[in-house]
Parts: C-alpha cells; structure tokens; sequence
C-alpha cells in the first residue's frame, strides 16, 4: 500500500499530515508514504526529517476568497496537475490524503484524473478554498470541530504528534520544570505567540510580568527566534521569568505550564485540548477570521478564554488570567473543560478513514 500526503506549506498544513504518516507506520511498518511539497515550504526540511519522500512539485498560490486572479488559477494548475500525477503513477498510489495549502488541490485533481480516491482532512474551522474543492470528490471528509460546514464531515480532531497525544503532564511536570529553570511548585503561565512568536502579545507580557512574578507566578515565555531577548532583572526570592528565543520540545512546555496565553491557530487550540492546558487565546487580527472560530468551540466548553488582539492589554491579563492561575480549582475545572472538549485518537481515526477509502475504491 502506498499513501500520498498533500499538506505543504505551514507547519500547520505539514505535521498533521506527517502525524498520520506515523500512524499508518504503526499499523502497517510496510506502507509506502510519499508526501507532496513545493521548494518554498517547511516541507523541504520538516519531511526529511521525519523520514519521509518528498516529491516536489511546482507551486500555485491559491487566493483565501473568489477574487479576479480565481480565473487564471486553472491555466496555472495544469503543470502543477501533471507533475502530481506522475507521482501518484509512479509510486502507484492507493489513496492521496490532503489537509490544504499549496500542494493539495493538485494533489486532489490528479488523483480524480487518476482514479485514486481521496480523503480530505480540514483542521481550520473555516475551511479553505482547495479542501472545499477536494471535498467534493473525497470519500472521506474529516475535520477538526463539531461545527464544520463542509458537506459530509465527520468529526475527529487534528492528528499530533505522539509526544503530544500521549503526554501525561503531571507525571511529566517536575522533569518538565526542571529542564526550564522553573519553580517546582509555583503557578506557570507559558506565554507563545507561535512559531516567529508574537510582538504584540511579547510586548504585553513584559509589561505585566512583574505584577504576575509579586503575585507569586512565574513565567515561561517563548518569544520567537526572529525577536529580540527582552532584559530580565530576576530578584532574588521572586517568582522566575524565563524568556526563550524557541522550544524544540513544546510537549516539556506544556507539562511545566498551567495555563497558556497564546494564538488561536488549529494546531495549537487542538494540542492544548488535548493534552488539557487552559488558555487565554488571542485570535490573529488579520486573515479571514478562522483563527476566532478555531478557538470558540474549547471556549464555549469552559477549556479556555479568549481576547482580541486589540483589547490585550496589562490590565486584562491581571483582571483575567491572573485570576485563574491563583485559583487551583478554577485551573483544574478549566484544566478537565479542555481535556473533555480536546481529541488525542484523531491520527488513528484518520488511518481508519485512509482504510475505508481504499476499501471502497477496490469493492466499485
């Protein structure tokens, strides 16, 4: 059996994909698993590293909307369209799986062409231009929130990585802690803005962590690899702030935390459920939105809380968050909300869809 992956681009695109990758190697350690790509995505050093193939083929920036360039976007997939075909026919693909960005709609239209079934997987709660089009000719739609409007969804979460899927986060604490510098038994905040980090929530925190450290909270924050190191003066006797350019390894992050201020992309509102983190979400001011819808479901749950970038300010983060981390039956109520709402099985769930749909294609 030989499985193509169509998820370039963002990282957001590319680990759900490679976590299936890894489920389909745990079941079956004979499966062929090749992954589309284009030379300017994360893919180029994401799959390599995970073990993977990587085909690249060239890319076509597909507009968020219906825009006028909609019209020139066929001439430009035809190469594109080929050049995926010929990997599903030399790899002799049973089933493509998509999950968006650049790669997936040509990796969906040469599998049609192709006859290979698809199976569609959307993380966003607004789902984006190539996975509405894939889903028409998907046998399998999975997606990553109950109230998805794509036609026929089913249900299932995000697939993450293992060392997220299975983290025991108070078994894993204290090492956790200790790896950071941090406190063995004060409250934590983790603080991220995501991948290249956040200026503004790093702005915001700084301002409001001498407050948080005199009321006996300490801080882990991860500023981003592209920002500068904010000056941190620790008193003795104070409550850590521990600013980081990065973590390799978010899943330590996790356990050493109690809560979490952060965005609300898919990825990350999917790891904090599931491995039952609160967070103080701050949805990206610009986009179509998605980043709010992502959040809301685990919100509307009681896991988390959530803020628009404009009305983050110091005073909000000691009226809201403050207010939790001092409260452990609050921490853990909200703790059990989001773990309740989050999904660890989604990488299996999806394996099963993979199954199905080659069963299905074999049996027409």
């Amino acid at each position: 059996m030989h499985v193509v992956l169509a998820g370039g681009g963002t990282a957001g695109h590319i680990e759900p994909a490679l976590a299936l990758a890894d489920a389909l190697r745990r079941q079956d350690p004979t499966v062929g698993i090749t992954a589309l790509g284009t030379e300017r995505g994360l893919e180029t050093r994401l799959v390599p590293e995970r073990g993977y193939e990587l085909a690249l083929i060239p890319a076509v920036p597909l507009p968020r909307k219906p825009t006028p360039e909609l019209i020139t976007v066929p001439g430009r997939l035809r190469g594109t369209i080929k050049a995926a075909e010929q990997v599903l026919e030399r790899t002799k693909a049973d089933c493509v799986v998509g999950f968006g960005g650049y790669v997936a709609l040509p990796g969906y239209l040469a599998a049609k062409r192709v006859g290979v079934p698809i199976v569609v997987h959307e993380a966003n709660a607004r789902p984006g231009l190539a996975n509405k089009i894939g889903s028409r000719y998907a046998h399998g739609v999975a997606v990553s929130t109950p109230d998805s409007k794509l036609r026929g969804a089913r249900y299932i979460g995000i697939p993450l990585r293992r060392t997220i899927a299975t983290l025991d986060r108070a078994r894993v604490r204290p090492e956790a802690r200790a790896s950071f510098g941090l406190d063995p038994n004060l409250p934590t905040l983790l603080v991220s803005g995501g991948s290249q980090g956040a200026r503004h929530l790093n702005e915001v925190v700084q301002r409001v962590a001498p407050l948080l450290q005199r009321s006996g909270i300490q801080i882990l924050h991860v500023v981003g690899p592209k920002n500068e190191l904010p000056r941190i003066g620790n008193m003795p006797g104070m409550p850590p702030y521990i600013p980081v350019p990065y973590v390799d390894r978010m899943d330590l992050a996790y356990a050493a935390a109690d809560m979490m201020l952060c965005r609300a992309g898919a990825m990350t509102v999917a790891e904090l459920s599931a491995v039952g983190l609160p967070a103080a979400y701050v949805p990206l001011p610009i986009g179509n939105g998605e980043q709010r819808l992502n959040a809301q479901p685990v919100v509307n749950a009681g896991g988390g809380l959530l803020v628009d970038d404009a009305a983050l300010t110091p005073e909000w983060v000691q009226g809201n968050v403050l207010p939790v981390l001092s409260d452990p039956h609050r921490l853990y109520e909200m703790s059990r909300a989001a773990a309740e709402f989050g999904r660890r099985d989604a990488d299996d769930l999806l394996v099963g869809m993979v199954y199905e749909a080659i069963a299905a294609r074999r049996q027409a």
